[in-house]
């Protein structure tokens, strides 16, 4: 178990809903490392921008890729601070008035400096790591990148300056007097569930889906293969 926290700045202290925030490493690991899906946020000349992309995560290190040409690329590369965010919707929450509906949610906040990696060996090399943290083992088989291929795509890192998560898990509440109401309150659970595999349609029948895909068991929830592949390849880090 890691007991390491992220130390409690101003800028990552949870102001309202304090009991809710999370800042041990371990939280905030598990929650991204659950996650397919990040927003990066960022400011170019005074204009706030969120930008969603894939990520995975290396110790403290996140990484991110983007087209060469983007100007969240460039921006970005020049090394300026960033806010990565992430959340995932449990269940929804159907209370007997307006005021106490709500989402059961896992979400983390982190903040950093995004830098670019220049080097063409160590970005190829990554490139193969975000390919295998989703599939374990499959850029072995696939065809390697061009160097087009190369050139026309960014990979940014960002080092975890401070982190912390915010999760609510909790039932109804409502008002006592709101209970003798005669409507239905309860919760409604949520999951991105993975479905069967389709074939390309020109795929040889012969060849039959690989181990780099065990994890993507039709009916299971997305987050947990997410979180699965990631112990897969990088073990508990």
């Amino acid at each position: 178990m890691d007991k390491r926290e992220y130390g409690i700045t101003p800028r990552n202290r949870v102001r309202r809903r304090r009991e809710r925030a999370h800042y041990d490493v371990e939280t905030v690991h598990a929650i991204l490392d659950a996650s397919l899906l990040c927003h990066v946020s960022y400011v170019i000349d005074g204009q706030p921008y969120a930008t969603p992309t894939s990520f995975w995560r290396e110790g403290e290190m996140l990484f991110w890729h983007a087209s060469s040409a983007s100007r969240m690329l460039r921006a970005q590369a020049e090394g300026i601070e960033v806010c990565l965010t992430v959340a995932h919707v449990d269940s929804l929450v159907l209370a007997r008035s307006a005021f106490g509906h709500s989402i059961n949610y896992r979400s983390a906040m982190i903040f950093g400096r995004a830098e670019l990696i220049r080097d063409p060996a160590e970005k190829r090399a990554v490139l193969d790591r975000f390919v295998d943290r989703f599939f374990p083992g499959r850029s072995a088989l696939i065809r390697a990148p061009s160097g087009q291929e190369l050139k026309a795509t960014g990979v940014l890192r960002m080092r975890i300056d401070s982190a912390v998560a915010k999760i609510r898990a909790l039932p109804v509440k409502d008002d006592e007097p709101d209970h003798a109401l005669p409507v239905w309150a309860g919760l409604i659970p949520v999951r991105q569930i993975v479905e069967r595999a389709e074939p390309c349609e020109r795929l040889d029948p012969a060849i039959a889906e690989g181990t780099d895909i065990a994890e993507y068991h039709p009916g299971r929830a997305l987050d947990d293969i997410v979180a699965a592949t990631h112990r897969a390849w990088y073990g508990k880090d």
